[in-house]
């Protein structure tokens, strides 16, 4: 049934390939500059999607099953890119940021999983607060992190380091998302625990 949330959903499925794309050089600022708009978009579109389904009565099954693995083909594909493309280093710990983009993407395929396992015994698992202020973690995260490639002269001296300004602002934040994932991933984990044998 293909509805307007539904087709704003799917459109944040097919663009994926096109934000990848202009997210693969980061030597080109322009590019990263278009992708940030993308992804901006790309986030409306998610809060839309919804919005309208629930407004105009139009939640459908297809809608149910397409909007998470939308919202995870994303946040998977732009974490991907950005740790193979050597954005995810930073001031003091280097490539090891690549290890919050890891946990989130963990995190993911585990919670993903639990789901299925819990909706094949009729449990429903709802989303917590919490869970919704990761995501809004990671989402502001990875954004920051595509906008610091696009302004890369964005840039202050801090503790004798040259950093860029988004650019640090989004891996601080993406840590915060990956805690916040740990948590929320452990109460996913109880709930699941006390429906298995």
């Amino acid at each position: 049934m293909l509805t307007l949330p539904n087709i704003l959903t799917l459109s944040r499925i097919f663009t994926v390939p096109v934000l990848v794309g202009l997210l693969w050089w980061p030597e080109w600022p322009l590019g990263y500059g278009l992708g940030f708009a993308i992804y901006c978009l790309m986030g409306i579109t998610d809060y839309f999607d919804g919005y309208l389904a629930r407004a105009q009565g139009t939640v459908s099954k297809l809608g149910v099953f397409l909007d998470p693995i939308a919202d995870k083909i994303m946040i998977a594909a732009v974490i991907l890119v950005l740790a193979a493309r050597g954005i995810l280093t930073g001031p003091y710990v280097g490539s090891l940021h690549v290890i919050a983009g890891l946990v989130i993407l963990l995190r993911e395929i585990a919670v993903s999983g639990l789901r299925e396992f819990l909706g094949s015994a009729q449990v429903s698992v709802p989303v917590s607060k919490l869970a919704k202020w990761k995501t809004t973690a990671q989402m502001v995260a990875l954004g920051a992190l595509i906008l610091g490639t696009a302004l890369p002269h964005w840039m202050w001296l801090i503790d004798g380091y040259e950093v860029n300004v988004p650019h640090t602002v989004g891996l601080t934040t993406l840590w915060t998302a990956a805690v916040l994932t740990v948590i929320t991933g452990w109460d996913y984990l109880r709930i699941g625990l006390k429906h298995m044998d």
